[in-house]
């Protein structure tokens, strides 16, 4: 084998966030920063000769670029067969999938999520696991060390490898298939959920939906499995063919960004369900007629109902929520007797949880849920769940969240993203909020009482490893919640997040506009975090 030992100079800002590596498309394009990272990934495997990886992306730009880099190298550094995605797409839970299925030592996936994308968007990266998910912050902060001193990486002087049609190709010693992104997929899928009952529902004159693919990765996912195999009427998914630029569009499954959908939802159309996932096909936004379901609502109803699907029949072990998600699910655990934990944001925090068995559902505020089926969040399986409850239950969307507030009470709930805001400013705030820590407790605040102000600290139950200031709470003696948190999603200084969630447990208030049950709260955040002095922003840049 011709193997091109290249000299570099190290890089110091490739350490990796929550989410892997994510930086703008101009910063992968400078010289050598793409190989240097992917040189400290496989630098940092342990016995990675003759193994086998997963590699795909959503498609964004730079991504089938990207990918031959990445062939090259892993044939230079001994890697001994790779699965890719036709195309060079392949969605997150379905490279979580692959990697399980076929023992892999891991995955490359190829994604900046919800990022914008296009020449002046953003480009990620990130290394899952041999059990599927996210690699671990040892696994990361190892590659990031890695990376700072690396002076060197490994390539192979080849010609590009075709992407565009499932085949075999032999890089000397090393084994590409160019894989169907779906079919793997959509197998799992048929495993867990009522494909007749949910066909029957996608059939019938009576029901109609709308999946809003964003231009992104699950567009192929959606046509195969919800128009191809289950009969939706074609024109079912809307944005369905991915885009490099995602369309133009901001593929962030949220009231704010999936307009076009929350337009046909909230019109005289009588459309029944709308869905929506982002980027990389980890997230989803459910909608009924005239009704958004809050992901944290979402999670707790699935759970509540997992005894309808197929897959989930036999009982769930229990139910893990990052820790700003809202705590309906707690309640629903509560009532089914399991264990409920809360973790800090970041899939992989699930990961212990999933592998011990002490978890069956997870779920994040963001958009994200999903179950031990895989080591991702899956936005398709979430929509599939929700049509699988449909076809079971013959009632709207708005139903049966409104029967589920009648049982359970309703978690009025909402998130306010300041984005962008300078990284010194975001910080400055959050060090504000801490110095009031011991002077909070016992303090009325717009008629609201704090119980307790901390920083959160996560102790996995698993292993008992910690994860410190993991965001900042205010709780009341009410069980209403505030919580700061700065993104690690971004690529432009900082986004605040502010979380605000009150209970109401008397069916006769389950009316009212989120906006106006969290105002007590609101009012508390700016006056506490002192939002507009910090920021220079006087409203959230998106609320959800």
């Amino acid at each position: 084998m011709n193997i091109e030992i290249v000299s570099c100079v190290p890089y110091n800002d490739q350490k990796p966030g929550t989410s892997g590596l994510r930086k703008s498309v101009k910063q992968f394009q400078k010289p050598d920063y793409l190989q240097t990272f992917v040189q400290a990934i496989f630098n940092t495997l342990p016995e990675r000769e003759g193994s086998t990886l997963i590699l795909g992306g959503d498609g964004r730009y730079f991504n089938r670029e990207a990918i031959q880099v990445i062939l090259r190298m892993a044939a230079a550094n001994g890697i001994g067969k790779i699965l890719v995605g036709k195309g060079g797409i392949l969605s997150t839970p379905a490279a979580s999938h692959l990697i399980r299925k076929h023992q892999a030592l891991g995955g490359i996936i190829l994604s900046a999520s919800h990022n914008p994308g296009g020449p002046d968007g953003d480009f990620g990266i990130k290394f899952n696991t041999s059990n599927g998910g996210p690699a671990p912050e040892s696994f990361t902060e190892a590659i990031y060390e890695n990376s700072k001193t690396l002076e060197e990486y490994r390539i192979t002087p080849i010609k590009p490898v075709p992407l565009d049609k499932v085949g075999v190709y032999d890089l000397y010693s090393m084994h590409i298939e160019v894989v169907d992104s779906v079919a793997d997929y959509m197998a799992l899928m048929e495993e867990i959920f009522d494909f007749d009952k949910i066909s029957q529902l996608l059939r019938s004159e009576h029901f109609s939906m709308r999946f809003d693919a964003m231009h992104a990765v699950t567009g192929p996912y959606a046509h195969t499995i919800l128009e191809e195999r289950l009969g939706a009427p074609q024109g079912t998914v809307m944005h369905g063919l991915p885009l490099a630029n995602f369309g133009g569009g901001h593929p962030d499954p949220n009231q704010a960004h999936a307009k076009e959908l929350m337009a046909l939802l909230y019109s005289p159309k009588n459309i029944a369900f709308g869905a929506a996932s982002d980027g990389d096909g980890d997230r989803n936004m459910i909608l009924g007629n005239h009704f958004f379901v809050t992901p944290s609502d979402s999670l707790a109803i699935l759970a509540a109902n997992a005894h309808l699907v197929p897959g989930y029949q036999q009982g769930i072990a229990g139910i893990a929520r990052s820790m700003p998600t809202s705590q309906a699910p707690d309640r629903v655990a509560a009532r089914l007797g399991i264990p409920a934990f809360e973790t800090p944001t970041g899939w992989k925090f699930f990961g212990n949880l999933l592998d011990a068995g002490r978890i069956t559902l997870c779920g994040e505020e963001s958009f994200g849920t999903s179950s031990n089926h895989i080591r991702e969040k899956d936005g398709l399986w979430a929509v599939l769940f929700w049509l699988n409850l449909l076809a079971v239950k013959q009632e709207s969307v708005a139903s049966i969240v409104r029967q589920h507030w009648a049982e359970y009470g309703r978690n009025y709930y909402s998130r306010h993203d300041y984005e962008a805001i300078p990284t010194a400013s975001a910080n400055t705030l959050m060090e504000h909020l801490r110095q009031q820590f011991d002077k909070l407790p016992g303090q009325m605040l717009h008629g609201k009482q704090v119980k307790a102000a901390d920083d959160f600290m996560y102790v996995d139950p698993v292993d008992g490893s910690t994860s410190a200031q993991q965001g900042i709470r205010i709780l009341f003696t009410d069980d209403s919640r505030l919580i700061f948190r700065l993104s690690g999603t971004g690529t432009q200084g900082a986004t605040l997040r502010v979380y605000l969630e009150q209970y109401e447990s008397d069916p006769a208030k389950h009316d009212q506009d989120p906006q106006l049950a969290l105002a007590d709260l609101i009012n508390i955040a700016n006056d506490l975090a002192k939002i507009p002095e910090f920021t220079g922003r006087i409203n959230a840049d998106v609320i959800t």
